[in-house]
């Protein structure tokens, strides 16, 4: 408002001065002598003038609505700031080797989160191995070979609705789907009594699974529809069959996006806590969900899907709201918090490693 103020000053005092020329030009006896050259180029001064002024008055809107994302975005960073200053400040003085490596002790107010990191970590790998390649077919399917009728529109919105819906929605269609369906008829066909049929491990990483997949399956359709069309007919131009063409041409240069949203996937399953509050996630298990599989004489140690585990984010939560003496543990609270924070950072930069690699591979780097 201020620099339309100016302008406003300025273009007055161009106006002035012309038409102070024009009578002086008069009183002098110019007549129809007067230089119109100069008066012109004055002239041609007030119009610039004017037009920059309507072009500042309508860019007022767009800088101040620049100007206030950019006051949001910064208030936004700071607010993290705080937030990952006050976990780092508060979390960093229980991190310690003992603290990371050792199970929980005397109604978890001391000892280790170890378990608790182990579980994350197995029910996150178990996701992504479920989630990936149904979502990756999922996306190459709609993209790819489906057509565009009615059936595969809905397909699409109910996608893309999924991925609104509660967390905790998920975790109740999990027990009864998973553990209450699934995991009983299992039992009754092979006569295991209750192994599948009860919370584990397995049907958490299942339903965190169906919890990631709509941002999986977005994700892909993304990175596939970014690849030029152009590639494809060059392909089929060369003779290539269209299942040669996608798995040579397009997943190539789709792969980064890809990526995207593993490591979108990976952040969003990683720190849930209502889905798995029903699907197997313990208050207190010293013991890793471990079992030995044994070849002859060796035995590998290997994850056990039908064991129930802890898990950091339920750990948290618990020791906020059911622990005994919940100021007692939050030092422990905010250790495992930072543990948690890191160890989903770590994950994500691994996923950002080998989506930089893909990059530089194809030449977009």
């Amino acid at each position: 408002m201020l620099d339309a103020g100016y302008w406003i000053l300025d273009t007055g005092y161009w106006v002035l001065v012309s038409c102070l020329w024009f009578v002086v030009c008069r009183l002098q006896g110019f007549g129809k002598h007067f230089p119109f050259p100069i008066f012109h180029q004055n002239f041609r001064i007030i119009l610039s003038r004017m037009k920059e002024l309507s072009k500042k008055t309508r860019d007022i809107k767009g800088l101040i609505f620049i100007n206030l994302s950019r006051l949001l975005f910064f208030f936004l960073i700071l607010l993290l700031f705080l937030l990952l200053f006050k976990i780092v400040i508060e979390g960093l003085p229980v991190i310690s080797w003992k603290f990371l490596s050792e199970s929980p002790k005397n109604n978890m107010t001391e000892g280790g989160i170890w378990p608790a990191i182990f579980g994350t970590i197995a029910v996150t790998v178990i996701m992504i191995l479920f989630a990936v390649p149904l979502g990756v077919s999922a996306a190459v399917y709609l993209n790819e070979y489906a057509k565009d009728t009615f059936f595969t529109r809905i397909i699409r919105t109910a996608v893309n609705n999924l991925a609104g819906i509660p967390s905790i929605v998920f975790g109740l269609f999990g027990l009864g789907f998973f553990i209450l369906f699934v995991g009983k008829n299992i039992d009754v066909v092979l006569g295991t009594g209750l192994l599948f049929g009860q919370p584990a491990l397995l049907w958490a990483s299942c339903t965190l699974a169906v919890l990631v997949l709509p941002i999986i399956i977005v994700s892909t359709s993304e990175a596939l529809n970014s690849v030029p069309k152009t590639h494809r007919d060059a392909a089929y131009g060369l003779g290539a069959t269209k299942w040669q063409t996608i798995r040579n041409v397009v997943l190539p240069q789709a792969r980064p996006g890809v990526l995207t949203g593993i490591i979108l996937a990976v952040s969003r399953g990683a720190g849930e806590t209502a889905p798995i509050l029903f699907l197997g996630a313990a208050f207190f298990l010293p013991n890793l969900p471990v079992v030995d599989l044994c070849i002859g004489n060796y035995c590998i140690p290997m994850i056990n899907p039908a064991e129930q585990f802890m898990y950091l984010a339920y750990h948290i939560f618990i020791l906020a709201t059911q622990s005994s003496n919940p100021t007692e543990t939050l030092p422990i609270q905010y250790g495992a918090t930072l543990v948690l924070i890191a160890l989903t950072f770590l994950l994500n930069i691994t996923a950002i490693i080998f989506r930089y690699r893909f990059r530089k591979a194809i030449g977009r780097i």
